[in-house]
């Protein structure tokens, strides 16, 4: 994991050393049973989805790092593997809780499988919430979130994650469909949203549990 991350430094992609921290953390091996564990390339988890690149988890981080404050209420929509969860939850020093959502049972139990091996007290302490449900529809027990991340793409943002996005905190969501794009999305102290893209990029799309089953 040290080597791919500082090959990540070389690349100057990593930049930050609190994600450098906290991605040293969490093994991505623990997260994909494939044997390419450490490349930075994208790995089928099952069920149409996957693990992202780790130079797309850096990105992620890192765009979102300033709001990833201690004690911070942290959203991970799609959270698949499990991986970026736990760094999310480094991310915060395992305070506040970062709640992953994830609507294939599978891949539900596949991701809490994956976390329990080395950070089972994060889920045992309520650090690490996991829901079984609709990400599309955020998850409104814990909100707002400070930083709401989506780990698929979605056609247009939905309401629902604007709406428990709190004032002052952002969101990283891949957005389109042939022609994807990060999205970087602010929402002020009085609750101004502010949005811009930040690179395109290559996701499976943020839809519903049938048609991801079927292929899309």
């Amino acid at each position: 994991m040290e080597n791919l991350l500082k090959n990540l430094q070389y690349d100057r992609v990593l930049t930050s050393n609190k994600v450098y921290d906290a991605m040293k953390q969490v093994d991505r091996a623990d997260f994909t049973s494939s044997s390419y564990a450490y490349a930075d390339s994208p790995q089928s988890i099952s069920c149409n989805a996957t693990i992202s690149a780790p130079h797309m988890h850096c990105h992620a981080l890192q765009y979102l790092e300033p709001y990833l404050t201690s004690g911070a209420h942290v959203l991970d929509v799609g959270f698949g593997s499990g991986y970026l969860t736990v760094a999310l939850s480094k991310m915060i020093k395992d305070s506040g809780v970062v709640v992953g959502i994830e609507h294939i049972d599978k891949l539900y139990e596949f991701g809490k499988k994956n976390i329990s091996k080395h950070h089972k007290d994060l889920l045992e302490s309520g650090k690490i919430v996991l829901v079984n449900g609709d990400g599309r529809k955020g998850c409104e027990k814990y909100a707002p979130y400070k930083v709401i991340h989506v780990g698929a793409a979605a056609d247009g943002v939905p309401q629902d994650l604007i709406d428990q996005l709190d004032n002052g905190g952002r969101m990283f969501i891949p957005v389109g469909t042939w022609d994807q794009w990060i999205n970087v999305i602010d929402k002020d102290k009085n609750g101004k949203i502010t949005k811009r893209k930040v690179m395109g990029v290559r996701y499976v799309p943020l839809t519903d549990k049938e048609k991801q089953l079927s292929g899309y």
